[in-house]
């Protein structure tokens, strides 16, 4: 099998070495033993689960959501499929939530392009409390 130390693998994930630290004293992944001259190296499997931990978080899950996923793996996919219907309900809760914020930025920008008075901006007058 082959390994990798922690600045080559940070470098071949494009990740830098702390991130890799942080994972491992998070539980995420499993620090190596160091040989007792040399560095620690990297198995291709640790590589790979580093690699599905940056793509779920990429995809919005949160570090805690991805330890469950982790815990899934050798679970039925319904398990998986129920923590991915929870993530989706939360995705487009926040996409109703930016619409929203979308509609009243765009309300709030037609009400400065047709304000005469340049002395006073709708924008912050209805920002302040």
């Amino acid at each position: 099998m082959k390994t990798t130390t922690i600045g080559q693998a940070a470098k071949q994930l494009e990740i830098h070495i702390e991130t890799i630290r942080f994972y491992e004293r998070k539980g995420l992944i499993e620090q190596p033993q160091k040989p007792e001259s040399g560095y620690r190296h990297y198995s291709t499997d640790i590589i790979n689960r580093i690699r599905f931990i940056k793509r779920a978080q990429e995809l919005g899950f949160t570090l805690k959501e991805i330890v469950n996923l982790l815990s899934l793996n050798d679970q039925p996919c319904t398990q998986v499929q129920d923590l991915a219907e929870q993530k989706l309900a939360s995705v487009q809760e926040k996409v109703k939530d930016l619409q929203r914020l979308e509609f009243a930025l765009k309300e709030m920008i037609v009400q400065c392009m047709n304000n005469p008075d340049d002395d006073h901006c709708p924008i912050i007058e209805a920002l302040q409390p």
